[in-house]
């Protein structure tokens, strides 16, 4: 449990007709305090455009603050716009560009990309929407360049998410910025969701992410995590699938998103962060157990994909 004497601010910005899904997300992410995991975890509030603002399905935000609010905030999230043919609230559009100047992190889901590519934060920056909106995003704001293939992108304190559920990776996302990978895990077990898909995960893939029982994939899956200490090659899990390597591949692809071999060095990453924050293993020990072999084969990994050592990362989130 990790203990800091500043609470992070969150703040939702609200508008009229705003998706329910997507607006409830960071409300159940970083408004419900959670001291077993993270001691303080958020400060949160709802900032609308306007008192009792209506949602959909005739929700009210019934005592949100005003827009006033984001002036707090250390991270504003801005969920799916009711409609993405209208222009924005130039209110909100103006206090996002406000909060971004003084260095507040701002996050979208879904279209909420366009409010902030309307407030010009997303200007040379790689961002991405949901499929359905992308090309609109694109042709709209011709100086974003926008990524319809992956679930999230972040650019400095940027960040946007593609549609509906990608919002949870993207909440899920920051909470391992903010708080590290065993608190971000530990949320992810409480949602019941799988605890992280990489930002370049595709958003079009043939089924739908599956990581629970009813995955033809997860005997497999389930295996293979309990022996990352271990050499594991793709022909080990193709035999334990009753699968071809090329069959088990595609299978993957389908289910997943990634091919065997980046979901094992995933995995990997992910078991050694987790023992990096919350044991007092040597690297070398950790390396073992992670199935990176060597201390340095662990750092080669970690300067790779996370640009940052071992070493680094333990000092920054050991518990």
């Amino acid at each position: 449990m990790r203990k800091n004497s500043d609470i992070h601010r969150v703040a939702l910005a609200l508008m009229p007709g705003a998706p329910i899904f997507e607006l409830a997300v960071p409300c159940e992410v970083f408004g419900i305090e959670r001291p077993e995991i993270a001691d303080p975890w958020y400060r949160f509030d709802v900032c609308a455009t306007e008192p009792d603002t209506i949602v959909s399905g005739g929700f009210s935000a019934v005592g949100a603050r005003g827009l006033d609010g984001l002036a707090e905030a250390d991270t504003i999230v801005v969920p799916a716009c009711s409609n993405v043919h209208a222009a924005p609230p130039q209110e909100l559009v103006e206090a996002i560009a406000d909060a971004h100047r003084r260095g507040a992190r701002i996050a979208s889901i879904c279209s909420g990309a366009f409010v902030l590519a309307e407030a010009g934060i997303l200007d040379g920056r790689k961002a991405t929407t949901h499929w359905m909106h992308a090309e609109l995003l694109s042709r709209r704001y011709p100086r974003v360049h926008v990524d319809p293939n992956v679930i999230y992108t972040q650019d400095g304190g940027v960040l946007t998410s593609a549609g509906t559920a990608a919002g949870i990776d993207l909440c899920l996302e920051l909470v391992r910025q903010d708080h590290g990978t065993a608190a971000a895990n530990a949320l992810a077990r409480r949602l019941v969701t799988p605890p992280h898909r990489n930002a370049d995960q595709a958003q079009f893939i043939l089924s739908p992410i599956v990581e629970a029982a009813d995955s033809p994939l997860e005997a497999t899956l389930q295996w293979a995590r309990e022996h990352l200490d271990e050499p594991i090659r793709v022909r080990d899990l193709a035999r334990l699938a009753h699968l071809s390597e090329r069959q088990l591949s595609r299978k993957f692809l389908d289910l997943l998103g990634c091919n065997p071999g980046e979901w094992l060095l995933r995995e990997r990453l992910r078991r050694a962060q987790e023992l990096l924050e919350v044991s007092d293993d040597t690297i070398e020990r950790i390396a073992s157990m992670s199935g990176f072999g060597t201390a340095a084969g662990l750092r080669a990994a970690f300067v790779q994909h996370l640009h940052v050592s071992p070493s680094q990362y333990r000092k920054t989130w050991a518990a």
